[in-house]
């Protein structure tokens, strides 16, 4: 079994929290820093969670396992791996010291998105220091979550603005027997029907990813299910296969490389190629597209919009403006009460997400 340190720290970081609660400063809370890119620029004391770590249990036969933050995602995926088990969201790193915690925090799910669920759908239950250095937990194991939020789950993405995680419970997966990549040369737009007819088809989808003219679908499950699918989608099985995925969700493609801001844009699956000057890569069979490029940003907030869907600025531009979508205002609403419940002296990277937050 992988050796992950073991080390309980959440004494230390209630004392923390609550001593930049007296002193009325801001706390920029941080794993392993790899996402640190992620969200508005935002400053704050630094509240460092990555020796928080350790495996609390992890039952198999049951597809469960709760790991405090600071466990390095690696380390965690490792030990899954070992039994045959998997995450399902498929996160991505972006660095060796990537942590468990980051990952919720984020919310970021790779190629395996549409067919295997977002980190979101994996969180069973949570344990979180909240803007008075109280620990709180929440789930299906120790407390009803009030006014009818999953709180457990609405962490997810939040980007450390709610609190800081202690601890987190995952549902996991087995990993597959087979899996195989097929890649057809394909415009966009044939792709896209492609695989809007074979999402309606009982074919083993784990990624389907269009770039430079080329098709890029994996297929995963029993050898015989697989091999017929491969089959009956046709193109030729590239070497690289894997390889292929993993640079995809580690942003380690040519397509990512330099400094032109990179959009992500979330889009109903059967929306036509987007109209855009830069370079464009479509994931998660069309209900994610890359953009590359220097366009404005309501010019790409406006053709998300108008497909259907949203934008945000993932990375490079300006981090100083806001780069998520704007939020309609009842919803914006729901996020202030959220934040003002668990962090009502706004002591979690305030601003990170959204400047009125």
């Amino acid at each position: 079994m992988p050796e992950i340190p073991e080390n309980d720290r959440t004494e230390a970081l209630q004392a923390e929290v609550r001593a930049a609660l007296a002193d009325g400063e801001p706390l920029a809370v941080r794993g392993g820093g790899t996402k640190q890119f992620y969200g508005r620029e935002v400053d704050g004391r630094p509240l460092n969670v990555s020796g928080h770590s350790g495996v609390v249990s992890y039952e198999p036969t049951e597809l469960v396992v709760t790991a405090r933050a600071g466990t390095r995602l690696a380390e965690l995926e490792a030990l899954l791996a070992e039994h045959g088990q998997q995450l399902a969201c498929e996160p991505p790193h972006f660095g060796a010291e990537a942590t468990v915690g980051g990952m919720v925090a984020a919310g970021l799910a790779g190629p395996r998105r549409p067919w295997g669920g977002a980190v979101r759908d994996a969180v069973l239950g949570a344990k979180v220091l909240n803007g008075a250095g109280e620990v709180l937990s929440f789930g299906g194991e120790v407390m009803k979550n009030v006014a009818g939020y999953d709180l457990s789950r609405l962490l997810v993405g939040s980007l450390g603005t709610l609190g800081v995680l202690l601890e987190v419970s995952l549902k996991v997966l087995p990993r597959p027997a087979a899996e195989r990549t097929r890649v057809l040369e394909v415009d966009a737009g044939t792709a896209l029907a492609r695989l809007a007819r074979w999402g309606r088809q009982p074919l083993p989808i784990t990624g389907a990813a269009h770039l430079d003219g080329r098709l890029h679908v994996r297929l995963a499950g029993n050898e015989a299910a697989v091999a017929e699918a491969g089959e009956r989608l046709g193109g030729e099985e590239p070497a690289g296969g894997p390889e292929f995925w993993a640079d995809l969700r580690e942003q380690r493609l040519e397509f990512f490389a330099g400094e032109a801001p990179l959009w992500r844009l979330s889009v109903p699956p059967a929306a036509p190629p987007l109209d855009h000057d830069g370079s464009q890569l479509i994931d998660w069979g069309g209900a994610q597209r890359w953009l590359r490029g220097d366009a404005p940003a309501e010019a790409v907030r406006a053709a998300a919009a108008e497909a259907g869907g949203h934008a945000t600025l993932f990375r490079g531009g300006d981090r100083t403006g806001e780069v998520f979508h704007p939020l309609p205002g009842a919803l914006l609403s729901v996020h202030r009460n959220l934040k003002r419940a668990l962090d009502p002296h706004g002591l979690f990277h305030p601003g990170r997400m959204y400047g009125a937050l």
